[in-house]
C-alpha cells in the first residue's frame, strides 16, 4: 500500500479537511439551515443493522450491476457536484478514476470541466442539467452534451434556493481574479500541497461553468446560479418535453415523495435518484434511505431506483440495494478522495467501498447484490418515512 493510501472515506475527509483552504472545506460540507437534515443522511444508515451468518459462506461475490443502460462493476455512481476548487484535474481525474474502476459519472451543468473532456476521459458519462435559461438553452446544452458521447441525462429539479446556514455560507469569490486571490491568499498560503498542485498545473481555480457558455464566454458559477433563479420553474409537461427531446436513458433526480415517482414514471423517466440534493436543499428533509423502500416499493417495477445520499461505506450500499435501490451515487466521498489524492484518491475511496459491500455480502452469505433484499437489513420500528401517500 502506498503512503498515500487511506482506509475509510472518513480519512479521506480527514485529510482533505487539512489539505483544503477552509473556504473551499466548508463548501463540500455544507448543508442548509439548521443542518437537520445532512446529519440525518448519516445517522439513518447507522439506525440500520444486519444479521450475518458464520458458515456456509459464498466463497465469490458478484457486485455488477446496470443503471440507464450502463454496465457497472459495483453498484456506486459518481454523482454531479457544481463548480469545486478541490484540485485543478477536476471532473476530469474523477471521470478517468470512475473508468478505471468500471463505473459511470454524471457531470453537473456546473462543473469546472466541459463535457467534451469529461465524456473522452469516460464513455460512460451522463451529463447533468437543471431546469435553467428557458427550453431553446436547454436544448443547445442536451445537444451539445449528445455530441460528446453522453450516454445519458439527468435532470434535477430539488432545490428551493434555500442559502441561509446557521454556521455561515462558504466564502466564494465571483470569479478569481487579483482582487479575491488576494484576499484568500492567507488561506491558500496555510495549505502548501492544495496551492503547489494548482500551480503545477499552471492556473487558479476556475470558477465558471464551461457547460453553460452556450456558445460565448463561460458565465462565472454565480451568473450561472442567477440564470437559474430567474427561469420560470418546470411542470410535470416540462420534465416529459425534455424527455422527450432526449429520447434516451433520462434520470429525473431528487425525488423523496411516492406520488412524485409515480409521476415520474408517467412522464417516461428511465430511472429515479431518491435523494434531498445533500442536505443542502429544504432542511427538515428527511434521510434518502428512509424514503426509499416505499418509492422502491410504488415504482421499482416501471423504472430504476438509485439512491443519493450518505453513503460513506460499503455497507451503506448494501443497505440501500437491499431496500430496494439498483445502485447508489456518491458526492462528498469522492470529492475528498480528489482532495486527498486526485484520480488516485477517487480510485481509493471506489476501492473502499467495493471492498466494503464485498464484505457485507460475505456476512450475509449471499453471492450477489442482486440477491440482497430487506430481510438482510435489521430495520427498526419508526424507520422509514411514507412520503405523499
Amino acid at each position: 500500500m502506498s503512503a498515500g493510501w487511506f482506509e475509510t472515506v472518513a480519512q479521506a475527509q480527514q485529510r482533505a479537511r487539512k489539505r483544503l483552504p477552509p473556504s473551499v472545506y466548508s463548501a463540500l460540507v455544507a448543508g442548509s439551515e439548521m443542518g437537520v437534515t445532512v446529519a440525518d443522511n448519516l445517522t439513518a444508515f447507522g439506525e440500520l443493522g444486519f444479521a450475518p451468518h458464520v458458515a456456509g459462506l459464498s466463497g465469490k461475490r458478484d457486485q455488477a450491476s446496470t443503471v440507464m443502460g450502463q454496465q457497472l462493476s459495483l453498484p456506486v455512481m459518481i454523482s454531479p457536484t457544481g463548480v469545486q476548487a478541490v484540485h485543478p484535474d477536476g471532473e476530469v481525474a474523477v471521470a478517468r478514476a470512475a473508468a478505471a474502476r468500471g463505473t459511470a459519472i454524471g457531470l453537473s451543468s456546473f462543473a469546472s470541466k466541459p463535457i467534451e473532456e469529461v465524456a473522452a476521459a469516460n464513455p460512460q458519462t451522463m451529463f447533468q442539467m437543471y431546469w435553467t435559461g428557458g427550453r431553446d438553452k436547454l436544448v443547445a446544452r442536451m445537444e451539445r452534451a449528445r455530441s460528446a458521447g453522453a450516454v445519458g441525462l439527468i435532470i434535477t429539479t430539488d432545490w428551493s434556493f434555500s442559502s441561509g446556514r446557521d454556521w455561515g455560507s462558504p466564502a466564494i469569490p465571483e470569479r478569481m481574479d487579483l482582487r479575491a486571490m488576494l484576499r484568500f491568499a492567507p488561506e491558500a498560503v496555510r495549505r502548501p500541497g492544495w496551492l503547489l498542485d494548482f500551480a503545477r498545473a499552471g492556473r487558479v481555480p476556475d470558477l465558471t461553468a464551461p457547460n453553460l457558455a452556450d456558445g460565448g464566454a463561460a458565465p462565472t458559477f454565480f451568473g450561472a446560479y442567477g440564470e437559474w433563479m430567474q427561469t420560470p420553474l418546470p411542470t410535470w409537461d416540462d420534465i416529459a418535453w425534455l424527455r422527450e427531446q432526449w429520447g434516451g436513458p433520462f434520470m429525473l433526480k431528487g425525488v423523496m415523495r411516492v406520488d412524485d415517482a409515480r409521476r415520474a414514471v408517467d412522464a417516461g423517466v428511465t430511472a429515479i435518484s431518491v435523494s434531498n440534493h445533500g442536505g443542502n436543499n429544504l432542511d427538515g428533509t428527511p434521510a434518502p434511505i428512509r424514503a426509499l423502500p416505499a418509492i422502491a416499493a410504488a415504482v421499482g417495477g416501471q423504472v430504476e431506483v438509485v439512491l443519493d445520499g450518505g453513503i460513506r461505506r460499503g455497507s451503506d450500499v448494501v443497505k440501500a440495494v437491499a431496500l430496494g435501490a439498483r445502485a447508489v451515487m456518491i458526492g462528498r466521498a469522492y470529492l475528498w478522495g480528489l482532495a486527498a489524492g486526485g484520480q488516485t484518491g477517487v480510485e481509493n475511496v471506489l476501492d473502499i467501498l467495493r471492498g466494503g459491500i464485498d464484505s457485507a455480502l460475505l456476512g450475509l452469505g449471499l453471492c450477489s447484490i442482486r440477491d440482497l433484499s430487506a430481510a438482510d437489513v435489521v430495520i427498526p420500528d419508526g424507520f422509514g418515512r411514507v412520503l405523499g401517500v
